[in-house]
């Protein structure tokens, strides 16, 4: 079977795809699309859990969402640098996904920034027939380019309907007992409470979905930028849309 992908997300570590879009990526599972989920690091400067831990939590989740692939490229956390570029590369010329959806300009941790930039020149440069790759994949470049929504501030180019999707993307989020909020879990007394493990933050989580739901008339929603201008040559499919103008 072809491991081309129809939807390939990017995130630094194990989790910020589940925290940022695991009910989009449900839903387009659902859908009968093919997503794969690339993580950049290990996780290995997270102040609790261990690099095995992370690992595991990280195949529970994809088994909840239902990925067609989950690879690590093994990157060092805290250090996300351009000397990841032709590794990346041979990534998406291998899978040749469709839509690559990962974080945003704007972001509160450096490595999520750093992905950014990352993903955007390797996405750029993938296309280009005279960058060798030591591989014998053919160039590819996806025909979209997404940034999910993080803690900035952000204004969305559309918002995803994710509320039938939100009690198996919650499940997939509290896979990672080690990082968020879990009593389950049995820390070390070496391990602090972090900015994401608080119950507060969890909360917010869920906060921040009902606020870019309320923005499309349900009750769920996960919001993307679109990476330059969409194009739209049948007007009609407007009517269908579920959310009216209000």
């Amino acid at each position: 079977m072809s491991n081309h992908l129809d939807i390939l997300a990017i995130g630094a570590h194990p989790d910020d795809i589940e925290l940022t879009i695991g009910g989009t990526l449900i839903r387009s599972v659902m859908q009968g699309l093919r997503v794969g989920v690339l993580d950049l690091t290990k996780g290995e400067l997270g102040t609790r859990g261990t690099v095995q831990i992370r690992a595991q939590e990280a195949a529970n989740a994809s088994e909840i969402i239902g990925l067609s692939i989950r690879e690590n490229l093994g990157l060092p956390d805290g250090n996300i640098t351009s000397d990841g570029l032709i590794a990346l590369i041979k990534i998406l010329r291998q899978w040749r996904p469709q839509i690559v959806m990962t974080h945003p300009n704007e972001c509160r941790h450096p490595d999520h920034t750093a992905a950014h930039h990352l993903v955007r020149n390797a996405c750029f440069y993938s296309g280009l027939n005279k960058i060798e790759s030591s591989d014998d994949y053919l160039s590819w470049r996806p025909k979209h380019l997404l940034y999910f929504a993080e803690v900035q501030l952000f204004t969305p180019s559309f918002v995803v309907d994710v509320t039938q999707e939100w009690e198996d993307r919650t499940k997939a989020l509290k896979c990672y007992e080690s990082q968020i909020h879990s009593p389950e879990y049995k820390r070390e007394k070496s391990e602090p409470e972090t900015y994401i493990s608080n119950y507060s933050f969890f909360e917010w989580v869920e906060a921040r979905a009902r606020t870019y739901g309320q923005l499309i008339g349900t009750t769920y929603g996960e919001p993307f930028q679109y990476h330059g201008t969409l194009g739209v040559s049948e007007l009609d499919k407007f009517l269908h849309m579920e959310a009216p103008f209000r």
